[in-house]
């Protein structure tokens, strides 16, 4: 029996909760108000997802189908899984859009899909929803797509005249572990189309004073690993990440941690990773991208390479570095001031304004909604030295956590 329209939409919407790289930020600004069509790039809405500048971005987060013809070892919908199993047309995928955006639920859409016939087909049907949308309906709203990257690099190249973000998914945080685990996929072919797409975007987003820009994926190219699926240390995945930024030009990498599925035990007897491992990685490549910190510095000095789950990985390496500090914060250079623990990047841009005009000390920086208690031991300040107090040898109980009583079942 033929399933609903709503049932199939509550089975591909659960089974997207597992494509993590679904912020918006990045795009380029448009706004059907102003210049007609629908959508916009930009304001608020019902549905979870933020981007790093703290908007809130409504997405229609759906997969295309569930239906596989992979057999990856750590995919609820891989071939061989015991799952409900569903599929929209690509006419079904417009209409869910353009009905959700028209009763403000979203603003854009997020699409992912399983492999159905082969790599080549399923791209053609996910650009096919893009270019109906942008092109038969004026949609201006956001569209991210998750590519096939065993897809043609006609296909690709496409698709990113369409959406404002393409992903191309690494998998794993290395290549054994996708030929063990996936080993329909290929790393090389992987690393191929991420390169393809990186070549492109950089053509066409260069200046010329001849002909118009083409419009090709403002947003760049993300990936995402899936983390705790093979026993990597966090050492390396942050060293892979890096190499993702550099030879890529990345605007994300997204870590999302496994979740063992039911029938896979055998397959993957692996413990599953706590969310807050997941969220240390997260942490760790706000560094790396925004506060200067290099990827092999952050787990320097840790034999297991593993980041600490209670404390963050700022704080972390400021307590591994006590010889680095206490820092003058009328003094001290924008790179150390961000790396002092407790500040953020605006924290620190206002401490470089507001210094020009007085000597700043503890009272300036609680104006600043900084938490004194996590950065006095960290920083001296006008009528503040913080003495002996970074040299204590209970300092990291200090910002640890209490204990929490155990629940007894």
């Amino acid at each position: 029996m033929k399933k609903s329209l709503r049932e199939r939409l509550a089975v591909l919407s659960d089974a997207a909760k597992y494509d993590a790289s679904c912020a918006s930020s990045g795009t380029s600004k448009r706004d059907s108000s102003k210049s007609g069509g629908l959508g916009s790039t930009e304001g608020s809405g019902i549905c979870h997802a933020y981007a790093p500048d703290g908007r809130c971005i409504s997405l229609l987060k759906i997969l295309m189908t569930n239906f596989c013809i992979y057999d990856c070892a750590y995919c609820i919908n891989r071939s061989s899984s015991n799952v409900e199993r569903a599929r929209f047309t690509p006419d079904e995928v417009v209409w869910l859009t353009l009905e959700f955006y028209r009763r403000n639920y979203i603003e854009g859409l997020f699409l992912s899909s399983g492999i159905i016939r082969d790599s080549d087909y399923t791209m053609e049907q996910m650009v096919r929803i893009a270019r109906d949308l942008r092109l038969k309906h004026n949609f201006r709203g956001y569209i991210h797509l998750k590519t096939i990257p065993e897809a043609s690099a006609k296909l690709i190249e496409e698709a990113g005249l369409f959406a404002d973000r393409l992903s191309i998914n690494v998998e794993l945080p290395t290549d054994a572990g996708v030929e063990k685990f996936a080993p329909q996929k290929h790393p090389a072919n992987i690393r191929r189309s991420m390169g393809a797409l990186k070549i492109k975007i950089d053509e066409l987003s260069e200046p010329t004073h001849t002909r118009r820009r083409k419009r090709f994926v403002p947003a760049g190219q993300s990936t995402q690993m899936i983390i705790g699926a093979e026993p990597t240390s966090d050492a390396t995945i942050l060293k892979s990440s890096a190499g993702l930024y550099s030879n890529y030009s990345l605007r994300r990498v997204y870590y999302s941690a496994f979740s063992p599925i039911p029938d896979a035990s055998k397959i993957l007897p692996l413990i599953k990773p706590p969310l807050v491992r997941e969220h240390r990685l997260y942490q760790a490549d706000w560094l790396y991208r925004f506060y200067g910190f290099g990827m092999d510095e952050i787990t320097a000095g840790k034999p297991d390479g593993m980041l600490e789950l209670n404390i963050d990985p700022k704080l972390s390496w400021a307590l591994s570095n006590r010889d680095r500090f206490p820092v003058d914060i009328n003094r001290a250079d924008k790179e150390m001031l961000l790396r002092v623990p407790g500040f953020g990047v605006k924290t620190v841009m206002s401490i470089l304004m507001a210094r020009k005009h007085r000597r700043l000390g503890l009272d300036d920086l609680g104006r600043l909604k900084v938490s004194i208690k996590k950065v006095k031991a960290f920083i001296e300040a006008a009528g503040w030295t913080p003495v002996s107090l970074i040299d204590r040898g209970d300092l990291r109980d200090m910002f640890a956590p209490p204990p929490e009583q155990l629940v007894l079942l």
